[in-house]
């Protein structure tokens, strides 16, 4: 890594994930000229170059790249292996860092010829700073290195380590989708709210203010989310008429399947786009 403050940080894709991360770093005091992105497409580039003044942005990998202390993988992974084999010439010695979903390191490290790879499973709230990153790092990734990976993830929320790879495909299905989840049960608590008479505006508001409380209690609390639940569930009274409902629609059993079915498909992506 260069001796000085702030790291060369480049971008392979310059999509949502990336400026979400690369906003949190220009927040931080990293500056823009310390950044550089990869993003083909000519209309995502200009609006980059305009919200990060300074930010080097090219088309495609070249000899004009400067050399990177650590290159953020920010692509589909339908799209890695190709990117991989454009880049791989440019960034001989950089730390890697991917966040393409399913696509293991041992296929990312046979691409780019590098064992220095963390891969990371964030999620859409890192667009606003509440993000929550899962990590895994292969052996020949240093302290220095995960201090470094650490430094950029957190400038998008919190962040947890994995010691085995098969475990990001669970933090995949539990808290990379796991935005959707909550947006879907707001959609219909702002539905059910709509029929019972509320202005469907009111519905929605009641729905994330009370999503948005509950997950801050269950954070700051000590308590499990078993006794937080039964708090609110007095026996024969409104909670416990939906509750029982809940549970005889067998809607909790259910929801774990999905997520199941998540991380099976985030197997699945591994296999299609990791040869």
């Amino acid at each position: 890594m260069n001796p000085i403050t702030h790291p060369l940080i480049t971008f392979i894709g310059g999509g949502n994930m990336a400026s979400a991360i690369i906003g949190g770093l220009v927040r931080q005091g990293h500056p823009a000229t310390a950044v550089q992105v990869v993003e083909p497409w000519d209309e995502q580039r200009a609006k980059l170059a305009q919200q990060f003044p300074g930010l080097a942005v090219l088309p495609a990998a070249s000899a004009e790249m400067k050399p990177s202390d650590l290159v953020v993988w920010a692509v589909k992974p339908q799209t890695f292996k190709d990117a991989a084999a454009a880049t791989r010439a440019f960034v001989g010695g950089a730390l890697h860092l991917s966040v393409a979903a399913g696509i293991t390191s041992e296929s990312i490290a046979a691409w780019l010829g590098s064992e220095r790879i963390v891969r990371a499973m964030p999620n859409t709230p890192a667009l606003v700073g509440l993000g929550m990153t899962g990590l895994m790092a292969r052996a020949a990734v240093s302290a220095d290195d995960r201090a470094l990976v650490e430094r950029v993830v957190r400038t998008t929320g919190e962040l947890v380590w994995v010691k085995v790879e098969s475990d990001l495909d669970a933090v995949t299905a539990l808290s990379g989708s796991g935005p959707a989840y909550v947006f879907y049960f707001l959609e219909a608590m702002r539905d059910a709210g709509a029929r019972m008479g509320l202005a469907p505006e009111v519905a929605q508001q009641l729905a994330i203010g009370t999503f948005l409380g509950a997950a801050t209690l269950a954070q700051r609390s000590e308590d499990p989310l078993q006794t937080l639940r039964e708090r609110v569930t007095s026996k024969g009274g409104t909670t416990y008429a939906a509750i029982t409902s809940m549970e005889a629609s067998g809607m909790k059993a259910r929801f774990e399947e999905a997520l199941v079915a998540a991380q099976k498909r985030a197997e699945e992506l591994g296999r299609e786009f990791g040869e």
